[in-house]
């Protein structure tokens, strides 16, 4: 009996064993397959983390690379301003220098730029005020400055400052303010001739601001004074005269106190009541000389009908013997030497058949003729007193009044400067012989 339940348990026994040890051996293989899988999956991401740490590294070093190469070119950059100004040290100028410390940043700034150079700054602080606060030394007239103007500021404003086109006028409009059209310019509209000295130095000439010397500036100011007849020709305009000078309409602005004088005006909400039946047209474009005005053929029919009518009756003329008229030869040489001469002239002054009147009388047959007998101009009171006196335009007296216009006759309203080359004198009369009747 026990035998054989001895041989049937040890059989059983050593089965048992068997399926245990292979489910521990199952069971060790699994954990191990799962571990490895951990540390594969532990060395990936420490890889990971090494090429990002390795890609910062580098790109700290270019970071450092550039800032090193920066530091250099601002090291060299503060050597030669180091030497710019032991430059100008040596040649005499002063200058107020800065240590090369005071050129970096603040330890609490932001790491950029740098303190502005005395000089840098005084290059900006070129504003002049009323009472004449930061004019520069210098000093010119109205005669040099008629020689600036013609070069560099004519082709816009006009040999006389009366403007050319639709470029702005600089000379004339006294007077006009309270017109429909008024003409706004230095002498009639401008406050304070601090305004005039620091436009021309800031903006001037168009395309090449600020490269007038000062003494060309208070020559070109001055020569728009005398063209505005608020000085005369040989007025010296400096940083010692200037508060001398008083413009017209320095009392024709007031103090803007819209803010508390008309604020009973403003509403939040806009007044949609008690509107006009009518609308007034108060202005026309024409007036404010931005629309070209074109007459249209039907306004142009009505003249051209009366002309035409005009023309039927013609009176019967006796015919006249033509007198003998001694014909003059004239230099061609000098003739077209006039004709440049008095492109001078020419902005006020016409010539020519066809040609009338303009801002100053006709010119054809001025040669020999009577002083203020053109048709149809306004002189000036001085110049009718000298056509009634029996003043005559020979080329003697042409060539006095063309040398200097208002010392030849005070109160001319010609605000042309004169001709200071005599070559250039006869040559414009004997461009004006031309023209004779």
């Amino acid at each position: 009996m026990s035998k054989s339940l001895s041989t049937i348990f040890v059989p059983a026994l050593g089965g048992a064993a068997l399926v245990l040890g292979l489910a521990y051996g199952l069971s060790a293989r699994s954990y191990g397959d799962s571990k490895i899988a951990t540390l594969e999956g532990n060395l990936a991401q420490s890889e990971t983390r090494e090429n990002s740490a390795r890609g910062e590294a580098e790109a700290q070093a270019l970071r450092a690379a550039d800032l090193e190469a920066q530091a250099a070119k601002l090291q060299e950059r503060a050597a030669q301003l180091e030497q710019q100004v032991a430059d100008l040290s040596a040649a005499g100028t002063p200058v107020a220098v800065l240590p090369v410390a005071s050129l970096r940043s603040a330890p609490d700034g932001f790491g950029l730029g740098r303190s502005a150079l005395p000089e840098e700054i005084a290059a900006w602080d070129i504003d002049v005020s009323p009472d004449g606060t930061g004019l520069p030394v210098g000093s010119g007239d109205a005669l040099e400055g008629e020689e600036v103007f013609a070069e560099k500021c004519a082709a816009c404003h006009g040999d006389f400052a009366e403007g050319v086109d639709n470029w702005p006028k600089l000379a004339g409009g006294q007077g006009t303010l309270d017109h429909e059209d008024p003409l706004k310019t230095v002498g009639s509209y401008w406050p304070y001739l601090s305004t005039t000295w620091d436009y021309v130095n800031r903006s001037m000439p168009f395309g090449a601001a600020q490269t007038l010397e000062a003494d060309e500036v208070y020559a070109i100011v001055a020569y728009i004074l005398y063209s505005n007849d608020l000085v005369e020709d040989d007025f010296v305009l400096s940083n010692e005269t200037f508060a001398e000078v008083k413009l017209p309409n320095a009392g024709g602005f007031i103090i803007d106190d819209r803010l508390q004088s008309e604020a009973h005006f403003w509403k939040p909400t806009p007044c949609m009541t008690d509107c006009k039946e009518s609308v007034e047209i108060t202005m026309r474009a024409r007036v404010l000389d931005v629309t070209p005005q074109e007459e249209s053929a039907e306004a142009q029919a009505p003249a051209a009908e009366a002309v035409e009518e005009a023309a039927v009756v013609e009176p019967v003329v006796e015919p006249v013997a033509e007198p003998v008229v001694e014909v003059v030869a004239l230099d061609p040489e000098l003739l077209a030497k006039g004709a440049k001469v008095f492109k001078k002239c020419k902005a006020c002054h016409k010539l020519g058949e066809g040609a009338g009147n303009g801002t100053g009388p006709l010119l054809n047959g001025i040669v020999g003729a009577t002083a203020g007998q053109v048709d149809g101009f306004k002189y000036s009171k001085p110049m009718l007193t000298a056509g009634a006196e029996g003043l005559v335009w020979s080329e003697a007296e042409l060539t006095a009044f063309l040398t200097k216009p208002r010392a030849y006759m005070k109160g001319t309203r010609m605000s042309f400067a004169g001709l200071r080359k005599e070559a250039d004198i006869e040559a414009v009369i004997t461009y004006l012989r031309s023209f004779d009747n």
